[in-house]
């Protein structure tokens, strides 16, 4: 299993569709079955939680970043 593949999956999913990210959110294991499409054993599971929610943070991080510059005219 590739899970940076699984996990950039989920990411661009999840980026996609407000209401996905918050229920992923709320209930990330059944997120992750339905973009995915299988049932994955906890051991497998839980690091692609970690990383999907870790690539949102940054994602973020880095969208407000881009703000910040607007608000000082820098692009």
């Amino acid at each position: 299993m590739d899970l940076k593949k699984m996990i950039d999956q989920v990411v661009e999913f999840i980026g996609s569709n407000k209401d996905i990210k918050a229920q992923f959110e709320k209930e990330p294991v059944k997120v992750l079955e339905k973009v995915l499409g299988i049932d994955l054993p906890d051991n497998v599971i839980e690091p692609i939680i970690d990383g999907v929610k870790a690539k949102l943070t940054v994602d973020a991080i880095g969208d407000v970043a881009d703000a910040l510059k607007g608000l000082f005219g820098k692009k």
